[in-house]
């Protein structure tokens, strides 16, 4: 792809973030995360106590890059099929047919993931690591491009449930969603104020300013971002950090760092940088490693978080030059 091109897509995915600021205010760093993990072709967990607008900066990303998108409300008693898809007999043929469900989509927006028991999460591993789904020994292709954006309470919240591990590891990034500054806060009440309606995006004039076709060449364009033997050192001497770190009782996988570096080339996609410097891998190891730590018991005890962790790994580990 030359490099006129390239800027061109780079301009478009970066008019996303003007689009989704017509709806939603404060959360720049959130529709940053999210165009990272589309164009590293992850998932991405955003959490946030109730009334940040997780789901409205969901709804309004997948309406600013145009694609197709499902909403699924976790409940307590929402069952796997639900998710998936499941065998229905057909009275008429006498034979059973598949039913796809709401996950066959190009955007997925899993409306609080963690108020579903574990079996239902369950459903989502293969959508999410193999971007299929398997029915009657039929493994069925989903939409390209495919992104799960799941929101969630926090986890000590009253009717939540703890996500597993490998529940975890499916996602690219998990962002963390504040509550806004106070300047912001009032751009919101006065967005309110004037007539603006959440469930109407069509009133804040949010429009789809890339394609599917734009965003698989720009995932294409991200993943042929270069990357030095040295960087790749430091991902692998940042990852064995964390195994060592005392607090940790489970570290940084093998693809916890092939995640990092994957969010560091978008990243470095996104700014105009031929290569990854440190510098991007700095920026994105707190996100796309704070929930695959799994800390000692002792540890939590004390208060002491996985952002807390690897900040002070990102200081002891030595830089490139």
């Amino acid at each position: 792809m030359s490099e006129s091109a390239s800027g061109d897509l780079r301009e478009a995915m970066n008019r996303v973030r003007v689009e989704v600021g017509k709806a939603v205010v404060g959360q720049d760093g959130a529709v940053t995360g999210l165009l990272i993990a589309l164009l590293g072709r992850g998932h991405v967990l955003l959490e946030g106590v109730p009334g940040v607008a997780k789901t409205l900066l969901v709804r309004t990303f997948s309406r600013a890059v145009g694609l197709d998108t499902t909403r699924i409300q976790f409940t307590p008693d929402l069952m796997p099929g639900d998710v998936t898809g499941s065998l229905v007999y057909d009275a008429r043929s006498g034979e059973f047919e598949f039913r796809s469900g709401p996950v066959f989509t190009n955007v997925l927006l899993a409306d609080e993931i963690n108020r579903t028991p574990p079996k239902t999460q369950a459903a989502l591993l293969e959508a999410m690591e193999e971007r299929q789904v398997s029915a009657d020994g039929v493994s069925r292709p989903l939409p390209d491009p495919f992104l799960v954006a799941a929101t969630q309470n926090p986890v000590e919240h009253e009717g939540t449930y703890t996500l597993p591990e490998a529940q975890l590891d499916r996602f690219l990034l998990k962002l963390v969603i504040d509550v806004p500054a106070r300047d912001d806060e009032v751009a919101v009440l006065r967005r309110h104020a004037d007539g603006f309606r959440p469930g109407s995006l069509e009133t804040a004039g949010v429009r789809a300013v890339v394609s599917a076709d734009e965003i698989r060449a720009a995932q294409q364009a991200a993943a042929a971002v270069d990357v030095s033997d040295d960087v790749l050192g430091y991902v692998v001497d940042l990852a064995r950090a964390t195994r060592q770190s005392p607090s940790v009782q489970l570290g940084a996988s093998p693809r916890a760092a092939t995640a990092l570096l994957a969010a560091a080339k978008a990243w470095a996609w996104l700014g105009g940088y031929p290569a990854i410097t440190p510098d991007h891998v700095q920026t994105m190891l707190v996100p796309a490693w704070r929930h695959r730590l799994q800390l000692r018991p002792d540890a939590e005890i004390e208060g002491i978080s996985a952002d807390t962790i690897l900040t002070s790994v990102l200081q002891q580990t030595r830089v490139p030059i």
